[in-house]
């Protein structure tokens, strides 16, 4: 169906994805753009077998999952106040489960808004903002504590990857000794080329938020490894017990804190390259066909006055 087939994550992956919703709008250009714009949220949850749909909310569109027991989560941006962010890249994100007929079985799941309250503590989860990833994390954790998750993916899945790519191996820095006439191999450096590369190869912003999720994830990705290198290397520089082995390391644990800033800064980039619609070219009209040149005129014949016929 169209509205699976323009969803580039669903195209590749091999777990089977749970249907989808059963209505009329499926078939409409406006709902099937809805649904691309919230492919990020539905794919995982659909690999997991649950079955998700895209509504109105209250003031902005949400996706409501079903889940195996009657009851269903609602996951949405802040709808009070209304944002005039663009469907499916919201500042945050809140998911509760709620019942139809049970009332009292009302609990927010995840909450990554901010709070419009200067004075109220803000939750842990705001500093993720419009980041998918750990909204589907907490999900995972809270549906598997409730014996709710259809088909649980395994804890090394990552939803972000590109299967059909090889995962980025640490690599084996050979043993070259570094000369003035043979340059230093950076290993490092190559594999930071490589991913560059990767982007610059990609051929949707899917594809191009996946390779953004290698660098900016929190927890895993190369901006918190870098902050880490650099926090080690800074006691590192410490062990000398010299007054600029402790003035360096001062200056290495900014550079780490400084690396950690940029990360949050651009906590929201990989959602927003993965809500980009791409440019379709306008269809090319056919070229009218070539018109022959024009013949010259001919000459017409000489007409002799009637005196010498």
């Amino acid at each position: 169906m169209a509205a699976d087939g323009a969803s580039t994550p669903d195209a590749r992956r091999a777990a089977p994805l749970a249907p989808l919703p059963d209505h009329r709008n499926v078939d409409t250009p406006w709902w099937q753009e809805l649904w691309r714009r919230h492919a990020h949220i539905s794919t995982p949850l659909r690999e997991r077998g649950l079955q998700c749909d895209i509504e109105f909310g209250l003031s902005a569109y949400i996706v409501r999952v079903s889940l195996p027991d009657g009851s269903h989560l609602v996951i949405s941006p802040p709808q009070e106040p209304s944002s005039d962010r663009p469907p499916g890249n919201p500042q945050g994100w809140i998911a509760t489960r709620e019942h139809p007929e049970d009332q009292a079985l009302f609990e927010v799941v995840y909450d990554s808004a901010p709070s419009d309250d200067p004075g109220a503590p803000q939750r842990p989860e705001v500093r993720h903002g419009g980041n998918a990833q750990p909204l589907i994390e907490a999900i995972d954790h809270r549906l598997a504590q409730l014996g709710l998750l259809p088909h649980p993916l395994s804890p090394t899945t990552d939803p972000h990857a590109l299967p059909e790519t090889p995962t980025l191996h640490e690599p084996e820095a050979p043993d070259v000794p570094d000369t003035a006439d043979r340059a230093p191999a950076y290993v490092y450096g190559d594999a930071m080329l490589a991913l560059t590369d990767r982007l610059n190869g990609t051929e949707s912003h899917a594809d191009a938020a996946a390779l953004l999720h290698q660098i900016l994830d929190p927890a895993n990705g190369l901006l918190e490894r870098l902050g880490e290198f650099f926090e080690a290397a800074g006691e590192k520089a410490k062990e000398a017990e010299e007054d600029d082995g402790f003035d360096l390391s001062h200056d290495l644990a900014d550079a780490a804190a400084e690396i950690r800033n940029l990360g949050e800064v651009l906590h929201v980039a990989e959602e927003r390259m993965r809500a980009l619609t791409p440019l379709v070219p306008a269809p090319r009209l056919p070229s009218p066909p070539a018109r022959p040149p024009s013949l010259p005129p001919r000459a017409l014949p000489a007409v002799q006055p009637r005196h010498l016929r």
